[in-house]
Parts: structure tokens; C-alpha cells; sequence
């Protein structure tokens, strides 16, 4: 479990990282947000069971741990969305919104189904460190972004990302999205090759009520773009629990 940050009136910003399950990418969105959100962040053990169903178990024991009038807006990223949307779905009377970033309710490269056998520790990490070579080549040593990715390198081992990739290779979330009646908020990165748009455009249509914000760049755009999708999801946070006035029902 993660680092907890400010208090608020019971309202909880709960964050779900994306396949590298740790809290490092989020540090510049946790620094942007106002310091009154309580933010707390559910890291996914690097060992053992890695699956959507195991984790599910850790970020329900978050919630559920905390006192019954504490409210969750739960932000899921990625890898994390289909897990966030889960939550919200279980516990609809704890979780008042979800803020959903690069995300999907399917697996968002067909390629990756025909291809889950072949998602195993020693694969992923050759792969991996195909895509290493651009950030050392054409950043700085001091660039912040290649220097959290390399504590990430150090911090999460292959096999763990090759789990979780298998998982996004068949995972189906759209009732689970479905269900949820909370207030959503969409992010979408404009250049995102991960997670194409279409994804976002699945997610509008299983959920017509959704807000969408749009911010520059790829599939880390909510890392580089952090104060600006600071600005918007406080906003949406302190906007949405008024609407429901703190206790889930719609302001009249």
C-alpha cells in the first residue's frame, strides 16, 4: 500500500497504477494535486498471484478498511482501469466517482490475444529493453522521466509485467462499466499508441454520462501533462461531491 496524502472532508482520491503497479509514475500527479485531497495509492505486489482477481482483494481491503463515512473517487490507469471499474461496481455505495486515464474495457491491441502465449518473463524483457534504448539515447541522465523509468526497471521484474500484460490479453470489463452509475471522468491522450482512442470511444458508449478531458502526448500524457490533469480531476472531485452532496444522492 502506498503513501497517503492530505485530508479532506472524508473524500479519497484512490489511485490504481498501471502494469508497473507501483506508485513512482503517479508522483508527479500526487505533487500537483491541492494538498487538502487525501490521496492514497494501492500498490500491486511484484510477486506471487498478479491476476485482475487477486488484485481486486488488495484495493476492496483499501476501502473497506477505511471508516464507513469515508467517500472514494477512484482512479484507475490502464492496466488499473478495468480494476477501478470492478470497484465501483462492488461497492457503489463507498465509491461516488471514477476518474478513468488510458484505459479500456477490452484489450486494447487485438494483436496481444493472438499473441498471450508468447507473453513470459524472458519475451517481455527483451522487449523492454528494446524500448529502454530511445529514453537513454534521446534524454538527459537528468531527465526526470528516464530517471523514474529506470528505477521502475529496477523496481519491477519482467515476469511480473508479462502477468499482467496476459491479463489485459483477455480481460472483458464492459459490465462491470455498465453497471456503474457514478459521475466518470475520461482522460485521453491525444497520441496514445498503447491505448488507441478508440477505447475511450468504447467507454462513451457504455457509459453516455462520462466528462471527457483530452491532454497532449502519448500513454504517459497524465505523467507529462500532471498539473493540467491535476487542475481537472480536483475540480471534477470537488464538483462531483457536491452534486451528490456527500452522500451519494443527487442534488436535487
Amino acid at each position: 500500500m502506498g503513501a497517503r496524502v492530505g485530508s479532506n472532508d472524508g473524500v479519497r482520491l484512490l489511485l490504481l497504477p498501471g502494469m508497473d503497479g507501483t506508485e513512482i509514475l503517479f508522483g508527479p500527479l500526487r505533487r500537483s494535486l491541492p494538498s487538502h485531497l487525501d490521496v492514497e495509492i494501492v500498490s500491486y505486489p511484484q510477486r506471487g498471484p498478479t491476476d485482475y482477481g487477486a488484485l481486486l482483494e488488495s484495493a476492496l481491503a483499501a476501502i473497506d478498511a477505511a471508516p464507513m463515512d469515508a467517500r472514494f473517487v477512484v482512479l484507475g490507469w490502464s492496466f488499473g482501469g478495468p480494476l477501478a471499474m470492478r470497484i465501483a461496481r462492488l461497492r457503489p455505495s463507498r465509491v461516488r466517482a471514477l476518474v478513468l486515464v488510458s484505459t479500456f474495457v477490452a484489450c486494447p491491441l487485438p494483436w496481444l490475444r493472438r499473441v498471450r502465449w508468447l507473453l513470459i518473463g524472458p519475451v517481455v524483457g527483451a522487449v523492454r529493453f528494446a524500448r529502454r534504448l530511445p529514453l537513454w539515447l534521446l534524454r538527459p541522465p537528468s531527465d526526470p522521466l528516464r530517471r523514474d523509468k529506470a528505477e521502475l526497471w529496477r523496481t519491477v521484474p519482467a515476469s511480473a509485467l508479462a502477468a499482467r500484460a496476459r491479463e489485459i490479453a483477455c480481460v472483458d470489463a464492459r459490465a462491470d462499466l455498465a453497471a456503474c452509475q457514478q459521475p466518470a471522468l475520461c482522460i485521453v491522450a491525444e497520441q496514445d499508441s498503447v491505448v488507441p482512442v478508440a477505447c475511450a470511444e468504447e467507454i462513451a458508449s457504455l457509459l453516455p454520462h462520462a466528462e471527457t478531458l483530452s491532454l497532449r502526448g502519448g500513454h504517459f500524457a497524465l505523467y507529462a501533462e500532471a498539473q493540467h490533469a491535476a487542475d481537472a480531476i480536483a475540480e471534477f472531485v470537488a464538483s462531483r461531491i457536491r452534486a451528490t452532496g456527500g452522500d451519494g444522492a443527487q442534488s436535487a
